[in-house]
C-alpha cells in the first residue's frame, strides 16, 4: 500500500467497529444522497439522455465529498463506509430480481453466446491494453473492463469488494461508462442506419450485447423501435446475469494471487481460501433462480426493485464522498484512453461478433 495515500475520512472512523449508534449520521447522509439522485433522475432529459440515478448519485456525493464532507467525516465516516461496502452487497444480491432464466430463452443460445464472447473479449483486451500497454494499476484496469463488458456501474461497484480497490480507481472506472455509454446513445441509432448492417443480425442483440449501462441500452434502443428495445432490454440481461460467474471466476484469480503463508493449519487455509469468496455472488444467483421459479407478485416485486435501487444509489453516494478529485486526476488520461479503446472494440469487434454469430442456432 502506497504510504503517502491519504484518506478523505480520518482513519479513526474508518478504525471503529460498526455500531448502530456510530453507523446511523453516515448511513442518514448517504439515504439522503440516494433520495435526492432518484429525484433528480426523474427529470425526462435526463432518462433520455441514459442518466441513471447511480450516476447521479456518485456525482452528487463527489460534490459534497470534494466541499464540505471532510468537516463531517468523523461523524459519518462508519456509515459511510457501511454504505459503500455492506449495503452494495446487498443491493447486488437484489438485482437478481430483474432476472429470470427464461430471458435466455428469448435471445436464444446465439444470443447467449454472443455475450460470452463480448464480455470474454473485451475483459481481456482490458487486462491486457492497460497493463501492458498503459502500465495501469490491475486493478484499475479490472474495474474499467468490468464496467465495459458486462452492466456498467453496477458491475464496477460489485467487482469492488472482490479486489478491494481504492475509491478514486471505482470512480475511474465509473467514469469511463459514463463517457463512452453516453457517446452510444447518440451513435448506435446512426449505424443503424448504414447499409452495411440492414438484414445480418438483430440490432437489438448487438445493442444489448455491448453498450455499457442498463439506463444507457435503453435509451439507445428505443430511438429505434419498440422490437429493438426490447430485444436490447433482453439481451442486456442476460449479460447482466454472467455478472455471477464473472466475479466467482474473479475471485478465484484474486486468491491465487494472493501470497500464502507456507505452512499454514487447516482452520487458517480454509479461511485464507475463502476470505475472498464474494458470497453475495452466490446469494445473486439463488435470487435468480428463486425469481425464475416462484415470482412474486408485482407489487411486491417493485416494491424489492424500489428498495434495490435505493440500496445501490447509497452505495454510489459514500463512494463519490470518499473519493477525491486530486486523486482521480493523478489517474491522468490513460485510463480515459483505455475506456476509448474498449468502446471501439465494442462497436466494432461487437457488430463483427454479431453477425458472425448470430445464425448459428
Amino acid at each position: 500500500m502506497n504510504s503517502t495515500a491519504t484518506s478523505p475520512i480520518p482513519a479513526p472512523a474508518i478504525a471503529r467497529p460498526y455500531h448502530p449508534v456510530r453507523l446511523l449520521p453516515g448511513l442518514m447522509l448517504s439515504a439522503a444522497l440516494a433520495f435526492a439522485s432518484i429525484e433528480i433522475s426523474n427529470n425526462n432529459w435526463l432518462q433520455a439522455h441514459g442518466m441513471s440515478v447511480l450516476t447521479i448519485a456518485i456525482v452528487l456525493g463527489m460534490l459534497l465529498g470534494n466541499t464540505v464532507f471532510h468537516r463531517m467525516g468523523a461523524q459519518c465516516g462508519s456509515g459511510v463506509a457501511f454504505s459503500k461496502q455492506n449495503l452494495l452487497r446487498l443491493g447486488i444480491v437484489l438485482y437478481g430480481l430483474r432476472l429470470t432464466f427464461q430471458d435466455i430463452a428469448q435471445v436464444g443460445m446465439s444470443g447467449v453466446l454472443i455475450d460470452a464472447c463480448m464480455l470474454m473479449s473485451t475483459f481481456g483486451l482490458a487486462y491486457f491494453l492497460g497493463v501492458k500497454l498503459f502500465k495501469l494499476d490491475p486493478d484499475a484496469v479490472m474495474l474499467i473492463g468490468a464496467g465495459s463488458s458486462i452492466c456498467g456501474a453496477a458491475a464496477v461497484m460489485a467487482t469492488e469488494p472482490v479486489l478491494r480497490a481504492r475509491s478514486e480507481h471505482v470512480t475511474v472506472a465509473v467514469s469511463t461508462v459514463v463517457v463512452f455509454g453516453s457517446i452510444a446513445i447518440f451513435l448506435y441509432p446512426m449505424l443503424h442506419g448504414l447499409h452495411w448492417w440492414q438484414g445480418r443480425a438483430d440490432f437489438g442483440i448487438y445493442i444489448g450485447s455491448t453498450v455499457h449501462e442498463v439506463a444507457q441500452v435503453v435509451a439507445a434502443a428505443r430511438t429505434i423501435d419498440e422490437h429493438t428495445a426490447n430485444t436490447a432490454v433482453i439481451a442486456k440481461m442476460v449479460r447482466v446475469m454472467m455478472l455471477a460467474p464473472f466475479l466467482l471466476l474473479l475471485s478465484a484469480y484474486v486468491r491465487r494471487r494472493q501470497p500464502q503463508a507456507k505452512s499454514p493449519t487447516t482452520a487458517s487455509t480454509f479461511a485464507s481460501r475463502t476470505a475472498g469468496m464474494p458470497w453475495f455472488a452466490f446469494a445473486f444467483i439463488a435470487v435468480v433462480a428463486c425469481h425464475s421459479l416462484w415470482p412474486l407478485p408485482a407489487a411486491v416485486n417493485s416494491t424489492l426493485l424500489s428498495a434495490d435501487t435505493f440500496l445501490l444509489a447509497m452505495a454510489m453516494a459514500a463512494l463519490g464522498l470518499t473519493t477525491q478529485l486530486a486523486s482521480v486526476r493523478r489517474a491522468g488520461v490513460r485510463p480515459l484512453l483505455l475506456g476509448g479503446l474498449l468502446f471501439a472494440w465494442l462497436i466494432v469487434g461487437g457488430a463483427v461478433i454479431n453477425m458472425a454469430l448470430s445464425g448459428l442456432f
